[in-house]
């Protein structure tokens, strides 16, 4: 039998999610966790990678187990165990053809800027100390949803099979005053490439290229073309659809 497992999770201290032979990630918690309750070894998929001090608002992986579960007993015994930087919200079981990398059809990252010195914000926004066009960077972001190649938005060395990929939604909205939020919807990302989009969006906005260069960027399909990838804590993966 197959089960969906919803989590959520502050990627500050892990290595990301795929487990790493040098450090600490979400997803060897989540495997250790449910094979000591389960106590079978039990295998996790998660429905996508984020990066080192990348957030879960709403991550899915799955997992096989033969025997039926309690499934909110093991939700309850689950968040008993897990660090508190971690918490699952729901097991289900699904048909045994749902998987939660290849059946998703869209994925939601949300990157938070703020442009004003916040305490309150630092841990999860990146601050920017410069002004910031924001009506030039929501051109071009609404650009991108009309291009299907994102060769230059990919880490160098990433082993993709392809490039390409469907965008729904990227734009920015002012959540206050100082403070703005980039959402962007696709049915699959590459390695890197929220925050690499992000980081030429803000040369965007920061006047340093034009609309047409930007153009120009992405059609090189150059990594080295575009801009320098944001920092990984103030990115969110929120929302996995199915």
């Amino acid at each position: 039998m197959r089960y969906f497992i919803t989590l959520s999770y502050d990627g500050t201290r892990y290595h990301g999610w795929q487990i790493q032979p040098n450090g600490i990630s979400v997803e060897e918690c989540l495997r250790n966790a449910l094979t000591t309750l389960l106590r079978k070894p039990v295998e996790t998929v998660g429905a996508g990678r984020t990066d080192a001090g990348v957030h879960a608002q709403k991550m899915v992986a799955h997992f096989d187990f033969d025997d039926p579960i309690d499934e909110q007993q093991l939700v309850y015994r689950l968040n008993r165990l897990l660090p508190r930087d971690m918490a699952v919200q729901s097991v289900q079981q699904v048909a045994d053809d749902m998987h939660a990398r290849f059946s998703a059809t869209s994925r939601t990252y949300h990157y938070y800027i703020h442009t004003r010195k916040n305490p309150f914000l630092a841990a999860y926004s990146c601050e920017m100390h410069y002004p910031l066009d924001f009506e030039a960077m929501n051109e071009a972001a609404q650009w991108l949803l009309t291009q299907k190649d994102f060769a230059s938005f990919c880490k160098a060395g990433a082993d993709v099979k392809t490039t390409l990929c469907t965008l729904t939604q990227a734009s920015w909205k002012q959540l206050s005053e100082n403070s703005w939020c980039f959402e962007i919807t696709a049915n699959r990302f590459l390695r890197n490439m929220v925050r690499a989009v992000v980081g030429t969006l803000v040369e965007v906005g920061r006047n340093r290229i034009t609309l047409e260069e930007f153009q120009n960027i992405v059609s090189t399909h150059s990594r080295s073309a575009a801009g320098e990838s944001m920092p990984a804590h103030a990115l969110f993966l929120v929302d996995v659809k199915y």
